[in-house]
């Protein structure tokens, strides 16, 4: 079937045709970035934590004084006696939380040296175990090599770093193919020796591209920390048993210290949970406008496309009687409504790319991958078809000697 007749009855038409286009482009210019902004979130919530969080429980009490290393040591020791508990440490952030420890790393001794900035883990001789991170490369920190972190010497101690263990993905962004063991890195005027590199452990606070590999960079210090300096502590159990140690574990610290209180307590995936909540409530909030604009459009179409049909009872009837199947009917509708929808997709990619660069330039959104564009034209390609169907099949089935009455 050639377009000629069809844009001939479009121009006709102008200002039905106008509002289908419209719809369309405003669709497929939303759409495209609010599915964008989804995949964004989705990912950014299934990112992999780098610890067995299933596995996981995390407890913190309120600083008191010099409640310091000794204390968190005997705080430890009860928790370990606790049955059920396969492994505890102290530390002084977790992932999915709102406090973390950050700092940067120079290759060079140059104090202009550019630092690559990282967040810094501190905790006791059985962290890495306890959250199940493992050596990939190098070794692990031997017993004598720890240093107890006070609030008097933190500042002295933090940034004289003697050996650091970095993840995997930290190690790439320094050495990229190379071997980060007995490398030196560089703080302030300090150095400290890589002596392993760890499996990749998410950072606290994650950026907006679940993608993104600084989400990774991470080190761990020798140092050891109490809950004087805001240490948690966090335990290694079954995943049954999780809540029932959690229990115990509140009981025995409030036994331990009646004067102090615990202010955190929580499973890792609970914490995982929490931490997302505006990311699953964003998502649900975009599908939500994603199914109403496509609604929107759809139902615009219908409305539009069976409004055409009445007007265009006598044409249909003289396309019938001048012996029109029909299937050329239904196909001429179909084309009318590709031919719409084309040039509304093509708007729409004008205007996606648009929308696009003003939340790049308002809200720091990463650029719309073009790949979204022909999903996008195909998804609106396929809901026009759909949609115009029913009227086109209702004027397919049109006789010729109705339609002729009717006119």
């Amino acid at each position: 079937m050639t377009p000629r007749p069809i844009l001939s009855s479009l121009r006709r038409h102008k200002i039905a045709a106008f509002l289908i286009v419209l719809e369309i482009a405003l669709a497929f210019a939303i759409v495209s970035n609010a599915v964008y902004l989804v995949m964004g979130r989705l990912q950014r919530m299934d990112i992999r934590s780098g610890i067995d969080e299933r596995d996981l429980v995390t407890l913190q009490i309120s600083s008191a004084g010099k409640a310091g290393v000794p204390a968190a040591e005997a705080d430890l020791a009860a928790l370990r006696a606790i049955p059920g508990v396969q492994a505890a440490a102290a530390v002084n952030s977790l992932p999915f939380t709102d406090s973390s420890w950050n700092s940067g790393f120079a290759k060079t001794p140059d104090p202009n040296a550019t630092p690559y900035p990282v967040t810094i883990y501190l905790g006791s001789r059985d962290l890495l175990p306890t959250l199940g991170v493992k050596i990939l490369a190098g070794r692990g920190f031997s017993s004598d090599q720890y240093t107890d972190l006070t609030p008097a010497t933190m500042l002295s101690s933090f940034f004289k770093p003697t050996q650091v263990i970095v993840s995997q993905a930290y190690a790439e962004q320094l050495w990229p193919g190379g071997n980060a063991v007995g490398k030196l890195l560089y703080v302030q005027k300090a150095q400290g020796q890589v002596v392993g590199v760890m499996s990749n452990i998410v950072r606290p606070q994650l950026s907006d591209s679940g993608t993104d590999p600084a989400n990774f960079y991470a080190a761990i210090l020798p140092f050891r920390v109490g809950p004087n300096l805001g240490a948690s502590y966090v335990l290694r159990t079954a995943p049954a048993a999780r809540e029932r140690v959690l229990k115990a574990a509140v009981a025995k610290l409030q036994a331990m210290h009646p004067t102090q209180t615990v202010t955190k307590q929580a499973t890792l995936s609970q914490m995982r949970r929490d931490y997302f909540r505006d990311d699953r409530s964003m998502a649900w909030l975009l599908v939500s406008t994603i199914l109403a604009l496509l609604g929107v459009t759809a139902i615009g179409i219908v409305g539009l496309a069976s409004f055409w049909v009445q007007q265009r009872t006598r044409q249909i009837g003289v396309r019938r009687a001048l012996g029109a199947r029909r299937v050329d009917i239904l196909r001429y509708f179909q084309t009318e409504n590709f031919l719409l929808a084309t040039v509304g997709i093509a708007l729409g990619c004008a205007a996606a790319i648009g929308i696009n660069v003003w939340l790049m330039a308002h809200y720091a959104v990463p650029r719309l991958p073009i790949v979204y564009l022909p999903i996008g034209a195909v998804a609106l390609w396929l809901l026009g078809q759909l949609a115009v169907l029913g009227p086109a099949l209702r004027a397919a089935r049109v006789p010729p000697t109705t339609a002729m009455r009717a006119a």
